[in-house]
């Protein structure tokens, strides 16, 4: 009996089964960037200064509002030695956690402060800490017409070897306001291409290897800060590397993001054809 005929029938029965993964996982990342209080309803970041910060739809308040979203003060945010302190104004209807909101000590990302359609919470970057504003309904999540992708091409999904660090080892990045940031880095990867070799280095990200990558794509066809890829744990000294899920970064959706910008040791001179292209709504 000729095999090859069934061999081929095999071969198209695992890309297709591989093609219709990747679909699926971008249908999935789309999902969650239109969800309630995603990245498409970010609409302010505003840093605190020391002392009183004033919270509310007054134009004039440290953490503005948008206008008609909220009463003119909803509250108090007090930094103080690092510590943040929110100090709700009587009689608004300012909800922390579900739960109607008292003077708290306000604690990173997880403290979440409502009202109406927003949701306002505490982030810190370096020695500098901020209020992260999300509004369900932001202009962005209703004008959001869909992501633009490179066609799922196999070729792209690529076997790399995983060499970890011998000595404890991280990677320095920039991000987009400017601060340093600095991640321990598992080992590195090394792929071919092309009948080249090339190298990343990736961090480590809620148990998943992290990579922030720029290409000779970026600013073409790809959005031109960076894009990311994240894979599962190397196994047996082997990662898989599927470039048709590199995705763009929160900033490529909001100005009020504060995104890692690639290390040179990650800037590739490759175009990588495949994953996520330029967001068309994006408008930096």
């Amino acid at each position: 009996m000729n095999m090859k005929p069934m061999a081929a029938v095999a071969l198209a029965f695992t890309l297709c089964a591989a093609n219709s993964g990747v679909e699926q996982w971008r249908a999935q990342h789309q999902a969650d960037l239109m969800k309630d209080f995603g990245w498409l309803t970010v609409v302010g970041l505003d840093w605190l200064k020391e002392g009183d910060n004033r919270v509310g739809a007054d134009p004039a308040s440290e953490v503005p509002l948008p206008p008609g979203s909220a009463p003119r003060r909803v509250a108090i945010i007090s930094l103080h030695a690092g510590k943040a302190e929110v100090h709700p104004e009587p009689g608004v209807p300012l909800i922390l956690n579900g739960k109607p909101a008292s003077t708290t000590i306000l604690r990173e990302d997880d403290d979440v402060l409502a009202i109406n359609h927003l949701k306002f919470y505490l982030i810190r970057r370096g020695d500098r800490a901020g209020i992260r504003l999300k509004d369900n309904d932001s202009a962005a999540r209703k004008d959001f017409k869909g992501l633009a992708w490179y066609p799922v091409d196999p070729t792209w999904r690529i076997q790399a070897k995983f060499n970890a660090w011998t000595t404890p080892h991280s990677i320095v990045f920039h991000n987009t306001i400017g601060q340093q940031e600095i991640e321990p880095s598992p080992g590195t990867v090394t792929f071919r291409k092309d009948g080249r070799e090339f190298h990343l280095e990736p961090t480590i990200d809620d148990g998943e290897l992290f990579f922030v990558i720029r290409d000779q794509t970026s600013g073409k066809t790809t959005y031109g800060a960076s894009r990311f890829l994240y894979t599962e744990p190397a196994k047996d000294g082997m990662v898989w590397l599927d470039f048709n899920k590199a995705e763009n970064p929160p900033c490529a959706f909001t100005a009020y993001a504060t995104c890692p910008l690639p290390p040179p040791q990650n800037r590739l001179a490759l175009a990588i054809t495949a994953g996520e292209k330029i967001y068309t709504g994006s408008t930096h």
